[in-house]
């Protein structure tokens, strides 16, 4: 994976968590439950992208 391309998923990643973060500090009835959980399972998601592509970065594990 590019360096450009990995840049882009971060980012992505660290707004995705904050707009979540965000949102589950707000009282339980203002709280949109839909929107919430298709963030953390994106963000979930392109989480672990990072995850792999850092552990095929490290040289002992290769």
């Amino acid at each position: 994976m590019s360096d450009m391309s990995l840049f882009i998923i971060i980012i992505a990643s660290m707004a995705i968590w904050v707009v979540v973060s965000r949102e589950t500090v707000k009282p339980s009835k203002e709280i949109n439950w839909h929107k919430t959980i298709t963030l953390m399972s994106t963000g979930s998601l392109l989480t672990l992208v990072l995850l792999i592509s850092l552990l095929q970065d490290i040289p002992f594990l290769k």
